[in-house]
């Protein structure tokens, strides 16, 4: 287990999200589940708190209740290998949630996300900042970033 574990806060919803997210990601399971009981402060038999591992990454979920809410300052990287992956996590993660753009996106929770490739990366540490400035504005008028473009981007220099 890893030694620091990100917290995600959600307002009765963290059985929900947690299964969500263990239906898009490869090897991925929730457990330790933690159930309020007689003493509340929640519903009876209702979720206090999980553990999800997604691919690896463990992450717990708390329903703390409607004090807190998500925003883009904190959010989800996905390294992506492929164009494949990218459009497998984007659409996915999108289902009932709302686009943004470079990549980022809000998902039905409110969680945000970037699903990136790990080509973009590449690209843009290239020592020719010509390129890597060509492949920034190409990112930079995208909402889901395509690696085909970024990559004629790249080349075009």
């Amino acid at each position: 287990m890893q030694k620091i574990t990100p917290c995600l806060w959600f307002d009765g919803q963290a059985e929900e999200a947690l299964n969500f997210y263990a239906g898009i990601f490869k090897n991925s399971r929730v457990y330790n589940v933690k159930r309020y009981g007689d003493a509340g402060p929640g519903k009876k038999g209702s979720v206090l708190a999980a553990n999800v591992s997604l691919d690896g990454q463990e992450f717990m979920a708390l329903n703390g209740g409607p004090m807190y809410k998500f925003t883009p300052a904190i959010s989800l990287f996905v390294s992506c290998e492929t164009q494949n992956e990218v459009d497998h996590y984007w659409h996915r993660l999108l289902e009932g949630g709302k686009p943004s753009q470079c990549g980022w996106l809000d998902d039905k929770f409110g969680v945000s996300w970037q699903i990136v490739p790990k080509a973009l990366g590449q690209m843009l540490e290239d020592k020719d900042p010509r390129k890597a400035n060509a492949v920034m504005t190409a990112m930079l008028k995208m909402v889901k970033l395509d690696v085909a473009a970024l990559k004629s981007a790249y080349d075009s220099v």
